[in-house]
């Protein structure tokens, strides 16, 4: 099968490789000029797993507008504000044909992709795997092989022979697919997820196992996922986990799984740039009021999260003696 991946990240080179070492065609689109010409230089991917054996995977990077692939998949792994963008200028690639799977964090990428992609093509999910972008062609895959799970639902809840075909072949490349018929209940787990461990560890610019260790730990996490939970309740969604087996998930990841990593948006923050919050907090604070409930916890962790974001970006003035 020929796979394209949209935005070779740490996410969309960890999915790449792997479907490619699987057996797969894969290219990558980018559009950061230092990763593709970083890339293009040393002649592939720099490819670690937790720190050690680092090793150059030869792959295909193109920009955007320099592309001419036509895939079977895309495979769509760019961050929530850049997604308009990267879909415009690869939009001469798509075909009516072709199938598109995303696994991004938050919530807003569905709307964008279905201006492109049809309803029954359209494969999302979450994936609950760590790994670290360490620069440009320089990639840290999180755990051992295997080690990840993820669940995935086609837009329409009715799989088609193709999204058989996918999980399949993630299957091989062992991202241990779970294939669901609950679309918005299989998406906003994850974003329920996120919307403790990413944004309370990237606050306190710490690890999931240092969140985990904390006493009160399991208090904040109830509380969070619970509010959530009561917005996802009013909006008719039903949860593909119980409120205590969402926390169940939290603890294991944070504990067992990744303990010493730190999210996503813990590495933007520290680099600088816009994190997600938006499209995970955000999105349940917007989600909840669409419903008359307020997310008042959820509100207050955005705004915390856009404070560090401005202070941290924000010009220091010289203080005088």
């Amino acid at each position: 099968m020929k796979f394209t991946v949209l935005g070779a990240g740490a996410m969309g080179y960890r999915y790449g490789v792997l479907l490619q070492e699987a057996g797969n065609q894969v290219d990558f689109v980018d559009t950061w000029e230092k990763n593709v010409e970083k890339v293009r230089e040393q002649g592939g991917v720099l490819v670690a797993r937790d720190h050690q054996d680092q090793h150059l995977v030869p792959v295909n990077v193109y920009y955007p507008e320099e592309y001419q692939g036509h895939p079977d998949v895309w495979v769509v792994f760019t961050k929530q504000m850049q997604l308009a963008d990267f879909l415009k200028r690869t939009a001469h690639c798509f075909d009516e044909k072709q199938y598109v799977l995303t696994c991004m964090n938050g919530m807003g990428h569905v709307e964008k992709l279905l201006e492109y992609f049809k309803p029954a093509k359209l494969i999302a999910g979450t994936a609950l795997v760590a790994t670290v972008l360490n620069g440009p062609g320089d990639v840290d895959f999180i755990g051992a092989r295997g080690a990840g799970t993820m669940n995935l639902a086609n837009y329409t809840e009715k799989p088609d022979e193709m999204t058989h075909k996918v999980v399949t072949e993630l299957e091989k490349a062992q991202f241990n697919p779970n294939l669901t018929t609950n679309f918005m209940g299989t998406l906003l787990a994850k974003v329920v997820f996120n919307s403790v461990v990413n944004t309370l560890c990237t606050l306190f610019e710490i690890t999931m196992g240092e969140f985990a260790s904390y006493p009160g730990a399991d208090e904040l996490s109830k509380q969070l996922i619970n509010e959530a939970y009561d917005v996802c309740e009013r909006a008719g969604i039903q949860m593909l986990n119980t409120r205590q087996a969402e926390l169940e998930s939290v603890n294991y990841v944070s504990t067992v799984a990744n303990p010493l990593h730190y999210p996503s948006m813990y590495q933007d923050m520290s680099h600088n740039r816009p994190t997600e919050v938006d499209y995970i907090n955000g999105y349940l604070v917007e989600l909840g009021r669409k419903y008359r409930y307020e997310a008042t916890t959820h509100a207050f962790l955005t705004h915390l999260v856009h404070l560090a974001e401005h202070t941290r970006q924000a010009p220091k003035e010289a203080v005088s003696e």
